[in-house]
């Protein structure tokens, strides 16, 4: 069984869905690992990443509004250290998933036709984020 581990620095353009398919491939074709295990996982507590549509943008829209509406950012929160959409964004993070566990077939990521893995930036403010990738199988 071979093991691949490497880390990927993303950097969202503020809040919302954004597709880090192609960076997380990159990962899984230099692993060389033809049939297995592909996990991601975000290091950060207001940020997180789902597998989802890719075909049309309505769903992610969506989302976001569904999303904002559950942990808005004028509701009475106690922690706001770093202001009206800090605790929002660890509310997000914490009912969505900061790992994804995904197949791999082929030496790519097995996803469907109209599936993509998004990093969700719950924060307004410009972050750097960064995914651990580690592949492993056969």
């Amino acid at each position: 069984m071979k093991m691949h581990q490497e880390s990927v620095r993303i950097e969202p353009r503020g809040q919302g869905l954004h597709d880090v398919t192609q960076a997380v491939r990159r990962v899984v074709q230099a692993a060389g690992v033809r049939t297995g295990l592909c996990n991601v996982c975000v290091q950060h507590t207001s940020a997180s990443l789902v597998v989802q549509e890719n075909a049309d943008p309505a769903v992610r829209r969506d989302l976001e509004a569904f999303l904002a509406r559950l942990a808005p950012e004028d509701g009475d929160y106690e922690h706001d250290t770093e202001g009206p959409d800090d605790m929002p964004s660890h509310i997000r993070a914490a009912i969505t998933r900061t790992a994804e566990t995904l197949p791999v077939s082929g030496g790519d990521l097995a996803l469907g036709a109209w599936q993509a893995v998004y990093l969700w930036e719950h924060r307004r403010a410009l972050h750097r984020r960064t995914l651990v990738v580690t592949v492993w199988g056969s």
